[in-house]
């Protein structure tokens, strides 16, 4: 690896030659992707996660995205929700859940009786992956510890995993949604509850009526009432 690294340097130097002065000094940049995860238990506060999360180069997706989207919302939320990564619209402003999932997220969020800012708002990773694909081992390894300390410092009562990449990941397991659905699970001592994704019922709109049951669910553990209808 060592070796093929130094071949790339001597080409990149090579390329160089001709038009920079004789002895101009070349400085090469070194990919960080491969960097060992940061420990999430490093970290005293928020502010502490976002500055880490400036410039992030710990996996490939920092190459084709526009934005990191770190999260958004109430700073002391009962509630949190956690998808799986941003799309176009999130990459283009750095806000999660703002494409056409994200408007059925927050109808969803406002039938349980709330505002999209009295939750908080996250995924798995920061970063769009490429074409909109689900996020690489390695990748959602990177990111982990991210969510792991935003969970920590937000201290909410429930999580709502939404959707298959989200769940797999927060559980870490390959059970199906279906198995998983109806229960209370345990994430770090902080109750979990697994839904589906805006994404696929917006795909498979039949899907809403139990959502919506996932949601009555949380709504139960957290003491809240679904609001009057008008």
């Amino acid at each position: 690896m060592a070796k093929k690294t130094a071949k790339k340097t001597k080409k990149t130097t090579k390329r160089l030659v001709g038009f920079l002065p004789k002895n101009a000094f070349v400085m090469t940049k070194k990919s960080k992707a491969g960097t060992p995860p940061v420990d999430a238990s490093a970290f005293s506060s928020l502010e502490e996660v976002y500055q880490s999360l400036e410039g992030c180069e710990r996996c490939k997706l920092c190459k084709g995205r526009t934005n990191i989207v770190r999260g958004e919302g109430s700073t002391k939320p009962e509630i949190m929700f956690v998808g799986e990564a941003p799309g176009a619209k999130e990459d283009e402003t750095g806000r999660p859940f703002i494409g056409r999932s994200g408007q059925l997220l927050t109808k969803m969020i406002e039938a349980m009786g709330v505002k999209r800012e009295d939750v908080f708002i996250a995924n798995v990773v920061k970063c769009r992956p490429p074409e909109n694909r689900a996020p690489k081992p390695d990748e959602v390894e990177q990111c982990r510890p991210f969510l792991e300390a935003q969970i920590k410092m937000l201290k909410p009562k429930i999580v709502v995993a939404l959707g298959k990449t989200a769940t797999a990941n927060l559980l870490q397991t390959k059970e199906a949604i279906g198995e998983l659905r109806g229960k209370i699970h345990s994430y770090q001592g902080t109750k979990l509850i697994v839904t589906f994704h805006p994404a696929y019922l917006l795909r498979n709109p039949p899907a809403k009526k139990d959502c919506w049951e996932d949601l009555q669910r949380a709504m139960k553990e957290l003491g809240w009432k679904a609001p009057a209808k008008s």
